[in-house]
């Protein structure tokens, strides 16, 4: 494993786990607001997609700059 292949690994791996903790903490936020657990998780799992949706398109506008 070459070590631009180790970085790109790492930097998925760093962004499914800031991923993770944006869902968990806004289905906790949810549930502090007093959100059912289906709505709780309902705005987890938004949020996760969302951001894994931003993080997508960061990382597409950086490729096309660097190119």
């Amino acid at each position: 494993m070459t070590a631009r292949n180790a970085v790109i690994l790492l930097a998925c791996a760093l962004t499914l786990v800031i991923a993770a903790l944006v869902g968990g903490g806004a289905g906790y936020l949810a549930r502090r607001d007093h959100a059912t657990y289906p709505t709780a998780l309902t705005r987890a799992a938004t949020a996760f997609s969302t951001t894994l949706t931003l993080a997508a398109a960061i990382a597409t506008a950086l490729a096309s700059l660097v190119n």
